[in-house]
């Protein structure tokens, strides 16, 4: 009788290097560099009135909190701007399925990001029963079309879908369990979700099928290495964006003041105690 061959589960694309850790001095060393370009990013957007939107969507625990909170870090919160929207109202739900989403879209001179999106409809609300086939069919069809309208108008739209192991999605699942800092980021409907691993997989291929098209395609990106997975969503979006190198600041510090007569008055403040 023969070997029994092993399985293989690698996720589908998902090369050699993006499964190795990395050393945190070498991960900093590398976001620097990059955050540093993306003020370049921004002062480009700034001068020249660009309009980027940004779309993370992916499984649960694929970590597009931890990549969106290393984009926005360094930059501007007037320029770069992330769109988290809660459960609709009543009022929203009445209103076409879009409507919520056009009014957080970029003006000009911003950098909108949106942890999650308009494809809740292709993909949470599908799987777990918050739409009909006929509205997930319905809105299929038409984003294409509505995107297509948006990349016209001048936005630089992005969409990226963050992949993860189902290994991988264990492990933080459970580690979010153990952990006071993380407890918040489990929900019922995360243990729900986790247990339809392949209704999501089938969602996320009808969506890909339907809207991946030549003027807003989708990026997988793998992260199951979470720092590398950062490093190369950022590297890949300044990469898609025609930015300017940012020169550098050339500036003095002028001279401060003498104290005159000034002194500093007796005052009774109250300072906050200090056990660290």
């Amino acid at each position: 009788m023969g070997k029994k061959k092993k399985k293989n589960k690698r996720a589908e694309g998902q090369d050699d290097q993006s499964r190795i850790k990395m050393r945190r001095k070498d991960y900093e060393a590398e976001m620097a560099v990059l955050q540093g370009e993306l003020v370049a990013l921004q002062e480009w957007v700034k001068s020249t009135g660009a309009k980027i939107c940004i779309v993370f969507e992916g499984r649960d625990t694929a970590g597009k909190g931890g990549t969106i909170k290393r984009i926005v870090e360094r930059v501007s919160p007037r320029v770069f701007r992330v769109v988290a929207l809660p459960t609709p109202t009543e009022r929203e739900k009445s209103q076409m399925y879009l409507q919520r989403y056009m009014s957080h879209f970029p003006a000009a001179g911003e950098v909108v990001i949106f942890d999650r999106s308009w494809y809740n409809r292709a993909g949470v609300e599908r799987v777990m029963g918050f739409c009909t086939p006929e509205q997930t069919e319905r809105f299929l069809n038409m984003t294409p079309m509505v995107e297509k309208a948006m990349v016209d108008s001048g936005i630089i739209l992005l969409k990226y879908w963050l992949e993860v192991s189902a290994d991988e999605q264990t492990r933080r699942l459970e580690s979010r369990m153990d952990d006071p800092r993380k407890t918040w980021k489990l929900s019922p409907m995360d243990l729900l979700s986790y247990s339809r691993w392949y209704d999501y997989s089938r969602a996320r291929d009808a969506m890909f099928e339907a809207t991946d098209t030549a003027w807003a395609p989708w990026y997988v990106a793998h992260n199951d290495v979470k720092k590398r997975g950062r490093l190369n969503i950022i590297s890949h979006i300044l990469s898609q964006v025609p930015y300017d190198p940012f020169p550098g600041l050339d500036v003095e510090l002028p001279k401060r003041q003498k104290a005159g007569d000034y002194s500093e008055p007796a005052l009774v403040v109250r300072h906050i105690p200090t056990p660290f």
